[in-house]
């Protein structure tokens, strides 16, 4: 009787090990990056929040970056991104960071210009002459000194995302001179510094939320408003303001921010870590972009949009209009506004 009860026992024991072989054998099939020496359970569990849709290209980057700093810890630091507004808009998002609520997150320059006026320069109207100039200014000394700018403020900056270059479109007709604005109301988002620029131009700022845009070209109750190709086209606005004027008017760069309360969790090794995955997936989020801003001018080509392009001479008569924006907004930055106008 003793004796098979301790058969017994010994044929469980070997089938909980096995069991248990089978079991660490799909946690490796999952994630077939980790190390021998995985870590299963995490150390931290962290929250990253995104705005934009699942197929976006800076939420693809979030992601890209979440899976890279899982990668590089073996399983012991994990980032969930959340996309689609789930945690709150950019304004209350970027408060959460301040206080902790929010772990990481994609906020744009833009909305970022309130708490740090600083940042308000990357804004500027006809600020650069094309997107390599832009990333020269970045990815150097200069974009440095903005991360560095962000001390005190509650978020530490990591890297900075792509959001493309900003161009104007209405539905009353094309826009070819300065002329051709002047009078037309356009949207522009609840920013003090866009509003002034479109002003600047003659035309009448309409602030309103993002989400009412397409109502409003609609009934008439705006001309026009202003964005990238790949938001003209994923909400639709160019079903109801076919005329698109191509005068990269602004390059809004955004940036990925970790909480500073996040960041005073983590040690020096860690925060290496998670800084150069940051800068690996803005890398990955360039390109994601390059290739949606041509995939989508060429789809709405195809669908009947009006395209203009400005010429030189029309570009530097609306760059000269937006001086004024410069000297409300750039007065105190003269000295970086002239190092990064002289970029070669």
């Amino acid at each position: 009787m003793k004796k098979a009860a301790f058969v017994f026992m010994g044929l469980c024991g070997v089938l909980a090990a096995g069991c248990m072989v089978l079991a660490l054998g799909k946690s490796r099939g999952s994630f077939p990056f980790l190390k021998e020496k995985e870590v299963i359970s995490p150390e931290f569990v962290f929250t990253y929040a995104e705005n934009q849709p699942q197929d976006y290209p800076t939420t693809r980057g979030a992601m890209k970056f979440a899976d890279l700093v899982y990668k590089e810890t073996n399983g012991r630091i994990k980032i969930n991104v959340f996309f689609g507004g789930e945690l709150g808009d950019e304004v209350s998002v970027l408060e959460q960071l301040q206080f902790g609520g929010v772990d990481f997150a994609r906020v744009s320059v833009m909305t970022m210009g309130t708490a740090v006026p600083m940042l308000n320069v990357l804004q500027l109207p006809y600020l650069y002459r094309d997107g390599n100039h832009m990333w020269k200014a970045l990815d150097g000394d200069i974009g440095q000194e903005f991360i560095e700018g962000l001390e005190g403020s509650g978020v530490v900056g990591m890297s900075w995302y792509d959001a493309g270059a900003r161009h104007f479109y209405n539905s009353v007709k094309p826009i070819e001179r300065l002329e051709d604005i002047r009078g037309m109301r356009i949207r522009v988002a609840e920013s003090d510094l866009m509003s002034k620029m479109v002003e600047a131009l003659g035309a009448k700022a309409v602030p309103m939320a993002y989400s009412e845009v397409y109502a409003a070209l609609e009934t008439g109750r705006i001309d026009g408003a202003e964005n990238n190709w790949p938001s003209y086209e994923s909400m639709g606005h160019f079903e109801v303001a076919k005329y698109m004027t191509i005068d990269g008017h602004n390059r809004i760069p955004e940036l990925q921010l970790a909480s500073e309360a996040t960041w005073s969790k983590l040690g020096e090794e860690d925060r290496k870590i998670i800084m150069e995955c940051a800068k690996e997936s803005s890398v990955y989020e360039r390109e994601l972009w390059a290739q949606r801003e041509k995939e989508a001018e060429e789809r709405l080509l195809k669908k009947g949009c009006i395209v203009t392009e400005l010429t030189r001479i029309e570009q530097m008569r609306f760059r000269a209009m937006s001086m004024t924006v410069y000297q409300k907004f750039g007065k105190d930055y003269i000295d970086i506004i002239n190092r990064i106008e002289q970029i070669q």
